[in-house]
């Protein structure tokens, strides 16, 4: 079992770069930091430092364990801190990451739930790239990935995949636009300049099938990896656009769009990424409740 005050010298001597300075910081001599990090070393088998003029460098693996180490003392501030706090609040904290492709709105909808809570929540929300997501979700810097896929199997992260739901998509337009369309939806799409989602979006490629199949041929203008951005090129009137139609209310109000048609055949789906199999935290519980509710 490694010893934690162990962990802690090197923890504050990764942090300084030298031994004789974090010995001052630490009120202990350097020889005796000098030793405990040896004896880390050898329960854990592995060079944690290199050494470059009179300075400490981490090794690969040192910066492995500084990772760890540095989740591991940061857990440990936010249990003093719960502590300090008691009994005057109990709150509980939510660390979400939601991928960058899934709508602003989608994402409120799901994550809304936590707050229903009878007990006080506090959600830590980030927003970013799905293999980055994934990465501190391993590391249990995260308690959910909200994404629109399953964990990729390229990915070698151990997750679980928790169904939330899917829904059609809708197309939207400016009414400048609107007007100018020909025919019924879909064939009014037939020409028509169109927005894109990137090609990170699973559904870009379930719209471009669907559109071959029924042989409706609109003219790709844009592609966005930014659903919000997207949106606002839309509202611009550069193209017509999709989104989830379980959203299609809040797009029409929020940009001042009009829907032109709307189809099942192209599905958005939505997941919750957890490091359990069954899940346990009370907020990823009332999420998959009323996301199974809404969505489905």
């Amino acid at each position: 079992m490694i010893n934690y005050k162990h962990l802690h010298y090197f923890f504050v001597v990764a942090r300084e770069g030298s031994i004789v300075k974090a010995s001052e910081l630490l009120h202990l001599t350097p020889q005796t930091i000098s030793g405990q990090l040896s004896v880390l070393e050898e329960n854990l088998g592995e060079q944690l430092f290199s050494r470059t003029g009179r300075s400490l460098v981490l090794t690969e693996t040192g910066r492995l364990v500084h990772s760890y180490a540095e989740e591991i003392f940061s857990l440990g501030g936010e249990l003093q801190e719960m502590v300090r706090n008691l009994p005057y609040e109990r709150q509980l904290t939510f660390k979400v990451g939601v991928t960058d492709v899934i709508p602003k709105s989608i994402a409120y909808r799901l994550l809304t739930p936590a707050f229903e809570l009878p007990e006080s929540v506090r959600i830590l929300c980030q927003t970013g790239e799905t293999n980055a997501l994934l990465a501190d979700l391993a590391l249990h810097k995260l308690d959910l990935v909200i994404a629109d896929e399953p964990i990729p199997v390229n990915i070698n992260v151990r997750g679980y995949s928790h169904e939330l739901g899917e829904c059609g998509v809708s197309f939207f337009a400016s009414s400048a636009l609107t007007n100018k369309l020909n025919g019924d939806f879909p064939q009014c799409l037939n020409g028509a300049p169109l927005l894109l989602p990137g090609e990170t979006n699973p559904a870009r490629n379930h719209l471009i099938q669907w559109l071959d199949q029924i042989h409706v041929y609109p003219r790709v203008v844009g592609e966005f990896d930014d659903s919000a951005l997207m949106k606002a090129f839309g509202q611009g009137g550069a193209g017509i656009f999709i989104a989830p139609t379980a959203i299609a209310a809040e797009v029409v109000k929020q940009y001042n769009v009009n829907i032109i048609g709307k189809t099942d055949k192209v599905k958005e789906q939505f997941f919750a990424i957890s490091v359990e199999r069954k899940v346990s935290h009370p907020a990823i519980v009332a999420i998959n409740e009323a996301a199974r509710e809404w969505l489905n």
